[in-house]
């Protein structure tokens, strides 16, 4: 397997992985949980999907030939409370996230050194990939951040609780025989 076919698996796995992250969090919250803002300077999970999800739409949409900024994005209408419910928010998550994985998916091993523009700004493929690995998943952690906020102790953790990393890390040895 060569260099750019491994780098777009690997960028594949990595962004079906944050989603998870996202989807996990969703399912431990309620309708309320989405809209609550933990200060008048800080987002609900809410607009940070809006945000996400205007993003990945304007960005990945015929991304190999139209300008990542597309012309019908609002983005400061993305960061203004919106009455939607949680499945409508959720929808609209799923929306973004089939634009920015069906992109990926179509794309080949040839088209990684293509350039692009966003906002004008000419990037090679591989560059736009990358910067919304950054982008993205700074998002989700604030969205788990904010679930963290609003579920206390009834948090349930994602990845490996507070004082079982020993533990973890035994499980993960050969089992000796």
């Amino acid at each position: 397997m060569d260099l750019a076919t491994t780098y777009l698996q690997s960028a594949i796995k990595r962004v079906v992985y944050y989603k998870a992250l996202g989807d996990k969090t969703f399912a431990q919250l309620s309708e309320a949980d989405f809209h609550f803002s933990p200060n008048n300077h800080s987002n609900s999970i809410a607009v940070i999907i809006q945000h996400m999800a205007g993003n990945m739409l304007s960005r990945w949409t015929d991304f190999l030939t139209s300008d990542g900024e597309k012309e019908g994005r609002n983005r400061d209408t993305e960061f203004e409370e919106q009455p939607f419910s949680k499945q409508a928010l959720i929808e609209l998550w799923e929306k973004g996230w089939a634009c920015f994985l069906t992109a990926l998916e179509q794309l080949s091993p040839e088209d990684l050194l293509r350039n692009i523009t966003i906002r004008h700004e000419s990037l090679t493929v591989v560059d736009a990939i990358n910067r919304q690995l950054a982008h993205y998943p700074h998002h989700i952690g604030q969205i788990i951040y904010v679930a963290k906020i609003i579920k206390e102790a009834q948090w349930q953790t994602l990845s490996i609780a507070k004082g079982s990393s020993h533990q973890y890390n035994q499980q993960l040895l050969p089992k000796k025989q």
